[in-house]
């Protein structure tokens, strides 16, 4: 059996990092972390290149492609540091619009997504519940017409929730046993947001929903058909895998500038690459590193053959958190006092690689709910 990539994968590697090392530079990046987190021109390269849509359907301007091909972007994405709602966009809002929208929803975000003109955000952390599949926030029926919800509750840390056209938004619909997802007009009635700004000059959001007006994704009954654990379970296993395909490029990049670094820097008359201690501080990262890639594309390749994952998901995050950690650390020390220098490309790495750790949840969340998960298997059921 060939694991290896396809000549369009690679094709969208090539193009991507191609783009990359040539707009998202050290300069570049440094500006759009203090405005708006955007490289507006890097943002219009890749959407006239189609890397907005790999996962858009070629009908909706598109390239027709899935999870895989968007994960090797998101690879390239986290080498380079690029500032952007790629996540919120393409990943919260984008994929499960894809997947589970009506035909008139998907006719009205999916061509301007891909256009790069609306952007999108999500929420999956409710302020109210630890339990992902089972959020707090309510959605209730206001009429007979389609369409016609209500969400109340509370929503942390939504990223690019203050320029996003639309927010998708998991909710519990009253009298259904199971949570669905819903879209929210951003700026309407019933929101409020509180904006906040992470170490990595990301911005946030807290969002408070009191009678949102909300239509909700897909017809009921239809967006509940997304396999074990529906619409929700979904796209958390979604989101997991592009994080921690991000998280593979940030920790790959981090350890090359040490290896460069160290091969380079000299104490006593020698590289401090030939210092022992040094080679096995590089080893366990190319360890770690190699633990994050292959259960990454693991969890990748279960959830674009559309089986279920979210417990493959949750051990490439447990992966993502605990090594990305380590290769951020390592990569940092391995540095010296320039690692504290923020005009050096180090510290963006160690920042990025630690908000890429905590968003989902962190290694401790990830083993938790990985736990849950596994205690509520009959015992018949296969590991």
């Amino acid at each position: 059996m060939d694991f290896g990539f396809s000549g369009e994968q690679q094709a969208i590697r090539s193009l991507a990092r191609e783009i990359l090392q040539a707009e998202a530079t050290p300069e570049r990046v440094k500006q759009a972390e203090t405005g708006a987190f955007v490289d507006r021109a890097l943002w219009k390269q890749c959407a006239e290149a189609n890397l907005l849509g790999i996962a858009i359907a070629e009908e909706h301007g598109g390239m027709g492609m899935g999870l895989l091909e968007l994960c090797v972007f998101f690879e390239e994405l986290g080498r380079a540091v690029a500032p952007g709602p790629w996540f919120p966009t393409l990943v919260l809002g984008a994929l499960p619009i894809a997947a589970f929208g009506t035909a008139e929803q998907q006719r009205d975000w999916l061509p301007r997504v891909a256009a790069g003109e609306a952007l999108l955000s999500g929420a999956l952390d409710d302020a109210g519940s630890r339990e992902s599949q089972s959020p707090a926030t309510r959605a209730r029926k206001e009429s007979a017409a389609a369409g016609d919800w209500s969400l109340h509750g509370a929503k942390r840390a939504l990223p690019c929730a203050e320029d996003a056209a639309a927010l998708l938004i998991p909710a519990a619909p009253e009298g259904e046993a199971r949570a669905a997802l819903f879209l929210v007009a951003a700026g309407g009635a019933g929101i409020s947001l509180l904006p906040q700004r992470i170490s990595t000059g990301e911005p946030r959001c807290d969002l408070r929903l009191d009678a949102a007006p909300a239509q909700r994704l897909g017809a009921a009954g239809v967006s509940g058909t997304a396999g074990e654990g529906g619409p929700l379970a979904w796209l958390e296993a979604h989101a997991l895998a592009a994080l921690c395909a991000m998280q593979v490029g940030v920790s790959e990049s981090a350890m090359r500038i040490a290896a460069k670094y160290t091969s380079e820097r000299e104490q006593f008359g020698v590289p401090i690459g030939s210092f022992q201690a040094v080679q096995q501080r590089l080893a366990d990262c190319y360890v770690d590193l190699e633990a994050m890639r292959w259960t990454m594309w693991r969890a990748a390749a279960r959830l674009a053959a559309g089986r279920p994952a979210l417990r493959e998901a949750r051990i490439a995050k447990w992966w993502a958190a605990e090594a990305g950690a380590r290769i951020a650390g390592a990569a940092l020390h391995l540095h010296g006092g320039i690692g504290a220098d923020v005009d050096y490309p180090i510290h963006r790495h160690f920042l990025w690689s630690k908000s890429l750790e905590l968003q989902l949840g962190g290694a401790g969340e990830s083993e938790a709910a990985l736990g849950r998960q596994l205690a509520q298997l009959e015992p018949a059921e296969e590991l």
